[in-house]
C-alpha cells in the first residue's frame, strides 16, 4: 500500500436497518485499506439503529428526519471529509480488499473518475422472488452499477450533482445516467467485491413505482443528449 493514501469517506444510509447494520459496519472495519471515516446517516429510524451505530467510537453518527435514501446519501456527502467517497447500503457486504483494489486503481489512473466492482446477488432464505430480478443474476457475477459498488472522487459530485431525492426508488440509476451523460469515466474492477442481499424490504421490490421512475430517468437522459447535440457547434 502506498504512503499518504487519500482519506475515503464511507457513507452508510440506513432506515430501520438494525437487522443488518452491525454486519455492514464490520465489513467496513475489516477493510485492508486505511485511512477511512465511517458516516452512518440514520434516516429517521425507529428501531435499534441508533444504538448500534453509536456503539463504536470510530463511527460518525448523523440523525435526520425521514426524507428517503437519496437525501440520506446527500447528507453524508455534505459532511464527508474524504477525497474519495464510497457507499454501503445497510444490507450489503464488502469483501475486505474492496477499498484497497478500487482506491489503488484510482491512484494509478488519475484520469479515471470512479470505479465500480463486480457484485453477486444473494436471495435471503424465506423471501419471495422479486419480479424485477432475473434468475440468472442470482449467484452470478454482474457489474455493480449501484452505490455500494462505487468508489468515486468527491469532485464528481461538484460536476454532475448529488442524488436526486425526487426519485425515491431509483435515484441511484438516475445518478449513473447523469454520470454517463456528463462524460464521467467509470472503470469496472473485474473482481467480486460486493455481496448484495435480496429480501422483501429492498426498495427495488416496489416494482410499479420503480418502473415509472425509470421511464422518467430515460426521458431526462434523452433530453440531455438532445440538448448536448444542439449545443455543439456545427
Amino acid at each position: 500500500m502506498r504512503e499518504n493514501n487519500p482519506l475515503v469517506s464511507v457513507i452508510i444510509p440506513v432506515y430501520n436497518g438494525d437487522r443488518h447494520l452491525a454486519e455492514a459496519i464490520e465489513s467496513v472495519l475489516a477493510q485492508t485499506y486505511r485511512p477511512i471515516e465511517i458516516i452512518v446517516v440514520d434516516d429517521g429510524s425507529t428501531d435499534n439503529t441508533a444504538n448500534i451505530a453509536r456503539s463504536d467510537q470510530q463511527i460518525r453518527y448523523i440523525y435526520q428526519k425521514n426524507q428517503g435514501n437519496g437525501t440520506a446519501k446527500n447528507t453524508g456527502i455534505s459532511v464527508a471529509q474524504g477525497e474519495l467517497i464510497a457507499f454501503l447500503d445497510v444490507d450489503d457486504l464488502w469483501t475486505s480488499n474492496k477499498l484497497n483494489l478500487q482506491v489503488n486503481y484510482l491512484l494509478q489512473y488519475p484520469h479515471i473518475d470512479a470505479t465500480i466492482c463486480q457484485m453477486r446477488n444473494i436471495l435471503e432464505s424465506g423471501n419471495d422472488w422479486p419480479s424485477w430480478l432475473k434468475k440468472e443474476h442470482i449467484d452470478a457475477d454482474v457489474a455493480g452499477y449501484i452505490p455500494s459498488a462505487l468508489v468515486v472522487r468527491k469532485t464528481v459530485f461538484e460536476k454532475i450533482g448529488n442524488f436526486d431525492p425526487t426519485y425515491r426508488r431509483t435515484n441511484d440509476a438516475d445518478w449513473f445516467f447523469r454520470a454517463k451523460d456528463g462524460g464521467i469515466v467509470i472503470a469496472v474492477i473485474p473482481e467480486v467485491l460486493l455481496y448484495k442481499r435480496i429480501h422483501n424490504s429492498n426498495l427495488s421490490h416496489q416494482t410499479q413505482e420503480m418502473n415509472s421512475e425509470l421511464m422518467g430517468i430515460l426521458r431526462s437522459s434523452i433530453e440531455r443528449k438532445r440538448n448536448q447535440k444542439l449545443s455543439k457547434p456545427e
